[in-house]
């Protein structure tokens, strides 16, 4: 038996890259996963730290997946360790409100997050008043609550270098809206990386979905991303009120000083987050997307 990382998930197939330390061979391992997982109602995914028995012929049986330090359900990856959050200063428009929406799917996974801007080259052009709006709003508003922010350009190759370094070392998954360039990055930051890219279709606006399965990308000193087919957003409804509240960092940081526990920020009195909010210690493009959310939960909770 040996031990190994799943680096793809494919046709009911997992693909395993062995310890180097361990088996000094060359991966990955063609896994099926044995037939226990199944009864007791858990799956490998892709990310996990797996022991494996190679069969032979390239081939071999996943039989212990190791306890996980994080889960995804939507895309299906474990043990990530940051999320590099992509979106364009234009060409499709920045999107505050799902901007907003990511980083409280990632602040409820307990996984740390990197803003990535690209198409920087668009702010200095003739064109670049609603780049360079969007770029300034993003540098304004979220730097002060604690996201890194990188600016990169894969054309110019602008920031690639920052970003290569926030990569290595750690298991990464890289998501953010469809179009803005997340493969054209990856393929930039990522020397010998050719990923599948697709200009932006102009009837939509936005682009069409380039990567077909979640597979695990080598990015250096021992580091990989996860290139993945869509990074579903978080059912708010399934969230507490107050725990949707613990997905912003800066309203998390005041909660201890609500008047009232469970505080919803909304209507009750001596709220430490609208009175922040008034006094503008609180960006309100960040207190409109919470409260969009809590009518999202409220509505999906309505329904079911």
């Amino acid at each position: 038996m040996a031990t190994g990382r799943i680096v793809k998930a494919l046709a009911g197939y997992y693909f395993v890259e062995p310890d180097k330390y361990e088996q000094g061979a060359e991966g990955p391992i063609r896994c099926r996963a044995r037939g226990i997982f199944k009864k007791r109602g858990e799956s490998p995914l892709v990310g996990d730290r797996v022991d494996y028995t190679e069969i032979g012929g390239g081939e071999g049986t996943v039989d212990r997946i190791h306890p996980r330090s994080s889960v995804l359900i939507r895309p299906p990856v474990a043990n990530i360790e940051l999320a590099v959050v992509v979106f364009s200063v234009a060409e499709p428009a920045l999107n505050l409100q799902l901007l907003d929406k990511f980083l409280a799917f990632i602040e409820h996974a307990g996984i740390d997050a990197v803003i990535c801007l690209t198409k920087r080259d668009l702010i200095d052009g003739p064109d670049g008043e609603e780049a360079r709006e969007a770029f300034e709003a993003v540098q304004r508003i979220y730097p002060p609550i604690g996201y890194r922010t990188i600016a990169t350009c894969a054309r110019t190759g602008e920031g690639v270098d920052e970003l290569r370094e926030v990569l290595g070392g750690r298991l990464s998954v890289v998501c953010g809206q469809s179009g803005v360039g997340k493969s054209s990055l990856l393929n930039a930051a990522v020397p010998g990386l050719k990923l599948e890219t697709n200009a932006i279709s102009e009837k939509l606006g936005r682009g069409r979905h380039t990567t077909r399965h979640t597979e695990l990308v080598p990015v250096g000193r021992g580091g990989y991303v996860a290139d993945t087919p869509g990074f579903s957003q978080l059912d708010f409804g399934e969230l507490q009120d107050a725990d949707l509240g613990s997905c912003f960092r800066e309203f998390r940081e005041l909660a201890p000083e609500c008047k009232f526990r469970g505080c919803t920020h909304v209507h009750e009195p001596g709220c430490a987050v609208t009175a922040a909010l008034a006094e503008g210690r609180i960006a309100q493009s960040r207190y409109d997307s919470y409260t969009a959310f809590l009518a999202e939960a409220s509505e999906k909770k309505r329904r079911y």
